[in-house]
């Protein structure tokens, strides 16, 4: 497993595996994510990961009680001595969502922007975009917010250049190669071509956000009265 660290600030540590987001180095990520909740170091407060990252927030106080030396030295002895145990072995099973979407209409007002781009029909975009094989490598931008990676090239679309004040919640969007969905009203830029009824985030329920970094997804067209029965809402009004 090769990896670089670096300090970011006086508690944390960030754990690099390459520069390129890959399979690879992505699968390092969950590895090393899923020994950590195995271990529960109590010098751990947290841990972020990303594309091919994982951020470290951790306790300096502690660490530096136990080591009386730095912490941030002492925490890489401490992670390298970790990394040296990670084996090759398989991960876990990865769980896999299905997120219905109602495409186009009001749902997905760029859907026609985006089969105008490539010289495609809509239903060859919901077509090559339903049939992904989609994985969530992380969440960020906003509480819940999944970054979808596996979506094919043949619909990548450049953001658009001038943002929405307000994206509807449960919409579903592509900026450049990535697929993502919104999980609460927020303004963004991404080019929207549908909606999904789930709630992505809920403060009420542990943990609140309905896809994890690791998770597969997978995208079902569904009519907008099947969008209606399973809890959309009604108007969509875009800015």
């Amino acid at each position: 497993m090769d990896y670089q660290l670096y300090p970011l600030g006086d508690q944390a540590l960030l754990i690099e595996f390459g520069d390129k987001i890959h399979m690879d180095n992505y699968t390092c990520v969950q590895q090393v994510s899923s020994l950590l909740d195995t271990l529960k170091p109590d010098w751990l407060i947290e841990y972020i990961p990303a594309y091919t990252t994982l951020t470290l927030i951790y306790d300096p106080l502690l660490l530096w009680k136990r080591s009386k030396a730095s912490p941030y030295r002492f925490l890489c002895q401490e992670i390298n001595q970790l990394l040296s145990e990670v084996s090759a072995q398989e991960m876990n099973e990865k769980r896999t969502v299905m997120i219905p979407v109602c495409y186009g209409g009001e749902c997905g007002p760029d859907l026609a922007f985006v089969a105008d781009y490539h010289g495609l029909t809509e239903e060859e975009v919901i077509h090559i975009h339903s049939s992904g094989d989609y994985l969530v490598y992380m969440l960020g931008f906003a509480p819940g917010f999944p970054y979808v990676g596996g979506m094919s090239g043949e619909i990548a679309t450049p953001r658009k250049r001038s943002p929405r004040v307000k994206i509807p919640v449960g919409s579903v969007g592509i900026a450049g190669g990535q697929t993502g969905i919104y999980p609460i009203e927020t303004p963004g830029g991404w080019q929207l071509i549908g909606r999904t009824p789930l709630q992505l985030f809920n403060v009420k329920i542990n943990p609140p956000t309905l896809l994890q970094a690791g998770d597969k997804v997978c995208f079902q067209p569904i009519s907008s009265e099947e969008y209606l029965n399973l809890g959309g809402v009604e108007h969509a009004h875009h800015s």
